[in-house]
């Protein structure tokens, strides 16, 4: 985007006050923004909560110079060299820009609606398409009457297919959104209960949907949606739209004959023209394929369906949904999705609930749906249908609508009508190793019955963003092979970011393997429900009957550990037990050495407990191109052992190599496996731009205190000032994993978007940093390290690396997994 002033003013029919010929190519609407240059337009819109106009004078004092406003400032003669757009109306005016924008983009545009799965529909035909188009979407769920126009000036025009969701919640609001996208290509999900208590019937709802489609030249829709169906034959004619079709009917343009799943797994059969075509994608619910269907459509439509967009559904990853999961008391572990509920929302994160392996128990605690649309009874009876039908043993109904149908539900069931009641009852204090989904409106005020449960409320937490995690695999991913598989290392509590939490969701996403340092390490995992294959890489001697026990594969890295556990094997009887073989080619740590080979050969040629698995080695400086020379021999006298032990057996083994640095820089030692380990977790020496942050430390201000010049701070009396100076305590010290190194200036935090240094002595559980500059308040936020603080500058003040900084980390410290 880079329009003028002047240019801006003609669209939005506004007055200009300033310079006409002031270049805007950013537009931000959250005063809270920090990324921003002098070509940054700041729209004040009012809200119902917020009135942008009230911070138009902080904005200004941060360097902002340019507003688009409907009010002007009182003292705007007083704001030096600051322009003014003023119209009558804010967002609309926006929306006009918006529009504008879009309309100077010649490649297709995609519209998708409906109540559910346009995040999901919009993410996955970008994934089937990668490496094949070049696609622009909405960022996240920005489909409002805000996050459209957000979405739409971002629009480039070097793309193949912008794609943009558009959400509604009540009559009138899809005209503007159908103006601004103007989609040539639409796509109907489906129709559900969310907002309905805003429309008069499902069929008006519908109507009001369809908004967006009356410009466009074809919609895809599923036919077995019989109101959706009914309704969309009525509006083609009005619109002289055409229409693209599915169904298990043989009348749909694409006729599904055939679905055949499993539990991780679902092939889908179709006749398509007269061809019988197929795709499979890694997930087995019904609304996964409901959304991988339409994918598909939109590739047969675009004609785009190949073999290597039937390919890429295989790989098809899940979409993060807004959930927290967080560690309970007494060996529980809680799904918070309590920012709203409404029936559809309620299946989906039930979906979630089921995939927790690690509990004895799934149980869930629901509130009163208030927006459903539906009568009351009828509505209770379709939820105690899905949660009768589901794996969940407990129910927690918290409201009086959901009191008044307890008869309904046949789990374990207790009721209460406030959560008043359920919080000073005894039953929240008998939850003992359970999943539990929390699921409720945001008036119901659940955050309580969380602060309750929760095992650490350690106001220090460690958020760790599964989205982002997602990213950062993906991205190793790409750089492989189709047919390399990975390894992902999550010793040493997942370098600090959680033990199953971490397995269960890499699990999810079908990794091929897990790593581990100790048995206990993949006991642990085992007793929560992980059937990845594990390797223990460290494994002790004592401990061979365990990894048996619990089918963990050994690392074997020198005679004595294979003669150890060949004589364990074999007292258990058991034949052809996998194991892998360590060969040291210059790390100078565990493995078998190149003089070592013959007899190797030997000594596993006589057992027949064990068979080779893998063959692995280690990289000793793949990071350094310094080094190379040197992690080229490694890699070639890795290949010349694993190739002569392969010569030997007659059979083949996995060979593995490579770890995060090595799978980017030397892709040509890929061999059958890699092990993925730091990268994973957002660290990279080559491109850390390509990689995302997944965790960011974090606590509060516990207080604010102003001392005096002189006046010391801290232990020793180290930390000392020459003038009256504010300080703040935060609740987190080196027992946190904060390092005692960074006190006294030599490190700092974020608040409030400034730096603020430590000053005196990190104590065990606390530390003071300086305020000076920085406008704060108690339980203000407060960064350690984060998106906008690299852990890798802490790394650099104490002269180590990053793997040190997460794995310090106490497991005192709450972590939160956001989906």
């Amino acid at each position: 985007m880079n329009y003028s002033f002047e240019k801006i003013s003609e669209i939005t029919d506004s007055e200009i006050i300033g310079n006409k010929k002031t270049i805007i190519s950013k537009i931000i609407i959250d005063s809270r923004s920090f990324v921003y240059d002098n070509q940054t337009l700041f729209v004040a819109i009012k809200g119902e909560r917020n009135n942008g106009h009230d911070y138009i004078n902080e904005l200004y004092n941060n360097g902002i110079l340019n507003f688009l406003v409907q009010d002007l400032p009182q003292n705007y003669k007083l704001l030096k060299n600051a322009n003014f757009l003023i119209v009558k109306n804010s967002l609309n005016a926006f929306q006009q820009i918006a529009e504008y924008h879009r309309n100077t983009i010649n490649y297709p545009i995609v519209g998708i609606t409906g109540s559910n799965g346009k995040t999901i529909i919009k993410e996955w035909i970008f994934q089937v398409l990668n490496n094949e188009k070049l696609i622009i979407r909405n960022p996240k769920s920005y489909n409002s009457q805000v996050g459209v126009p957000l979405s739409l000036i971002l629009l480039e025009k070097n793309y193949d297919f912008g794609i943009f969701e558009a959400g509604i919640s009540k009559l009138n609001e899809m005209n503007k959104l159908q103006k601004m996208i103007n989609p040539n290509i639409g796509i109907f999900t489906n129709i559900g209960d969310a907002h309905q208590e805003n429309f008069e019937s499902i069929e008006q709802k519908i109507k009001e949907k369809l908004e967006l489609f009356k410009k466009s030249e074809i919609l895809i829709y599923c036919k077995n949606h019989a109101n959706i169906h009914n309704l969309i034959s009525t509006k083609s004619n009005t619109y002289n739209l055409k229409t693209f079709t599915w169904s298990n009917n043989s009348d749909s343009d694409l006729f599904i004959d055939k679905i055949e799943n499993n539990k991780t797994n679902t092939k889908i059969s179709a006749i398509f023209k007269t061809k019988k075509i197929e795709i499979e994608i890694p997930f087995s619910d019904k609304a996964s394929i409901e959304n991988a269907i339409h994918v598909w459509s939109f590739l047969l439509v675009n004609e785009l369906f190949s073999s290597k967009t039937k390919e890429n559904f295989k790989h098809l990853t899940k979409v993060a949904m807004r959930l927290e999961m967080i560690k309970g008391k007494d060996n529980c572990t809680l799904i918070n999705d309590s920012y709203n509920s409404d029936l559809n929302s309620i299946q989906i994160a039930i979906d979630v609930l089921e995939q927790q392996n690690q509990n004895r128990i799934k149980s869930i605690i629901l509130s009163d749906i208030e927006q459903s649309g539906k009568k009351e009874y009828e509505l209770y009876k379709t939820i105690s249908e899905i949660i009768n039908k589901s794996n969940i043993q407990k129910i927690v109904g918290i409201g009086k609508n959901i009191s008044n149908n307890f008869e309904l539900f046949t789990k374990e069931k207790y009721f209460f009508n406030t959560t008043a009641e359920f919080l000073q009852s005894k039953i929240i204090e008998k939850f003992s190793d359970e999943a539990i989904l929390i699921k409720g409106s945001r008036d119901f005020g659940f955050e309580k019955i969380i602060e309750l449960l929760q095992k650490k409320n350690h106001r220090t937490q460690l958020e760790i963003n599964l989205e982002a995690l997602t990213h950062n695999l993906n991205y190793f991913k790409s750089l492989l092979n189709k047919k390399t598989k990975i390894m992902i290392m999550v010793k040493a509590f997942s370098y600090g970011s959680g033990s199953h939490e971490i397995a269960g969701f890499l699990q999810h996403q079908k990794v091929d393997y897990l790593g581990v340092a100790y048995t206990d390490e993949g006991i642990e995992l085992r007793k929560a429900g992980i059937n990845l294959p594990i390797m223990v890489m460290n494994p002790d001697f004592e401990n061979f009957s365990n990894i048996i026990e619990y089918k963990l594969e050994p690392e074997i890295y020198d005679f004595n550990s294979l003669i150890q556990f060949n004589k364990v094997a074999s007292q258990q009887s058991v034949n052809a037990y996998p194991v892998h073989i360590k060969i040291d080619t210059g790390m100078k740590r565990l493995g078998f050495e190149k003089k070592n080979l013959e007899k190797l050969i030997s000594e596993i040629q006589k057992s027949k407990s064990i068979i080779v698995k893998s063959v692995f080695s280690h990289l000793a400086a793949s990071d350094e191109a310094v080094h190379d020379k040197f992690t080229q021999t490694q890699i070639s006298d890795f290949k010349h052992i694993a190739d002569e032990i392969e010569k030997t057996f007659g059979y083949k083994f996995l060979r593995h190599i490579l770890n995060s640095s090595g799978i980017e820089r030397f892709p040509e030692a890929q061999f059958e496996m890699v092990r993925l380990g730091i990268g994973l977790y957002g660290i990279s020496s080559q491109n850390q731009d390509k990689l995302q942050n997944i965790s960011t430390l974090k606590t509060r201000i516990s207080q604010i205190k102003t001392i005096k010049a002189d006046e010391s701070v801290g232990y020793s009396r180290k930390g000392r000032v020459n003038k009256e100076t504010k300080i703040a305590i935060l609740p987190i010290g080196y027992a946190d994993g904060l390092n005692r190194a960074l006190s006294n200036g030599n490190g700092n935090v974020l608040i409030n978007n400034k730096l603020a240094p430590f000053i005196g002595n990190i104590c065990m559980d606390m530390c003071m940093v300086d305020l000076s500059g920085i406008e704060a308040n108690q339980d203000d936020e407060v960064i350690i390290f984060g998106q906008n603080k690299p852990i890798t500058e802490i790394a650099e003040k104490l002269n180590t690396i990053p793997y040190e900084i997460l794995t310090s980390i106490s497991q005192r410290v709450k972590r939160i997994y956001i989906h």
